[in-house]
């Protein structure tokens, strides 16, 4: 994992990541985040452009060294990632810190 490139989300307007929040449905007050990871940058455009086609020009795709995971996640307060498997379902498999 601390060898791969990942692939992330990026706001143009504020810089913030994009995110999931899997404990939304159940309504908790602070739901924690999980940054998403792409495996390839077009993962991340297809993803974009399939669930927020409307939304994408406000968004760029950066590219994270898996050695720096673990500092950009404590920095950002993330409780782990969520590495996408399948952009278009889309399919994600959670990872916390703990």
């Amino acid at each position: 994992m601390f060898s791969q490139i990942y692939y992330v989300v990026r706001s143009r307007a504020d810089g913030r990541y994009l995110t999931a929040h899997p404990e939304i449905a159940s309504k908790a007050a602070n739901s924690p985040s999980f940054l998403l990871l792409f495996n390839e940058d077009f993962e991340a455009l297809s993803y974009l452009n399939t669930h927020g086609a409307d939304v994408a020009d406000r968004f760029a795709v950066e590219s994270v060294p898996g050695s720096q995971l673990k500092n950009l996640l404590k920095r950002w307060g993330f409780a782990g990632v969520g590495i996408i498997r399948d952009p278009l379902l889309p399919s994600i498999e959670f990872f916390s810190l703990d």
